[in-house]
């Protein structure tokens, strides 16, 4: 922990003597004020727009997220490398689905999206893990233009478009992060690397310092994702099956109205 700390103190120091990107500097504070700001924007837009204009907007968004995707990668190819060029960060998958959400509207990929977006995609939004130049690098401007658009992707189709989880989207979820979980710890223990921080933890502070050392902290990490993700789920499972119960509470209390008024005839 001491090591870690002093080797983030480091980068700090070189980031501000030599332009690197620096975490809660002024130019990550200002990718936080604009998530915020465009998070309320699109659930303004989401509650107000027709399916047509749904349709634009959700296709732009995807066609923006795809290009600034390939521009990324085009960027790691340019010096190829096993521990980086690889598409294997969840974050990766979570663009790509978040794009495939939006222009399709199909309910197994909003799940991932919802699910891979809010609570991950947003921890490199809060605690990036991003060891390049700052703005305008071309490092620092995919990174965050992409986790951006995931997070945004969830919140939009969640509370704008009015997209819901259900318990069937969080067994789908499970299954599909663990299968990830596998084949990503499978190919960071032959080749070396460390996607997904499954083979170690980051060298910039994270969430992942609160938890046991290796490989203990992934076992925690994956029950407690479990259970964010089921948290995040039962509050719209309980509102889903209220509200049947509700209709058919007002329609029977308005049947038996009838039937009354009907008698008092």
């Amino acid at each position: 922990m001491i090591i870690k700390t002093l080797m983030a103190e480091a980068d700090s120091a070189r980031a501000s003597s030599t332009g690197w990107f620096s975490a809660y500097g002024p130019s990550h504070l200002t990718v936080l004020v604009v998530f915020v700001i465009g998070s309320v924007g699109l659930v303004w837009i989401g509650r107000r727009q027709t399916e047509a204009q749904a349709r634009l907007l959700g296709r732009t968004l995807s066609v923006a997220m795809l290009t600034i995707f390939g521009v990324a990668l085009a960027y790691k190819l340019i010096h190829p490398s096993i521990d980086h060029s690889v598409p294997l960060q969840l974050c990766d998958l979570a663009e790509l689905t978040a794009a495939y959400a939006l222009w399709t509207h199909r309910k197994w990929a909003f799940a991932l999206t919802y699910f891979w977006g809010l609570p991950l995609s947003s921890q490199a939004l809060v605690t990036p893990d991003l060891h390049a130049p700052d703005f305008p690098g071309h490092s620092f401007l995919t990174f965050f233009a992409l986790h951006l658009l995931v997070v945004w992707a969830a919140i939009y189709l969640t509370w704008g478009y009015g997209m819901r989880p259900d318990w069937r989207s969080y067994r789908f979820a499970v299954r599909t992060t663990l299968a990830w979980v596998a084949v990503t710890f499978t190919f960071n223990a032959i080749t070396g690397s460390d996607y997904g921080f499954l083979n170690g933890k980051p060298i910039n502070g994270s969430a992942l310092d609160a938890l046991g050392p290796w490989p203990s902290y992934v076992l925690e990490a994956v029950v407690i994702v479990a259970v964010v993700w089921a948290l995040m789920t039962w509050p719209w499972e309980r509102k889903q099956r209220s509200t049947p119960s509700q209709l058919s509470h007002s329609s029977t209390a308005g049947a038996l109205g009838e039937s009354l008024l009907g008698s008092a005839r």
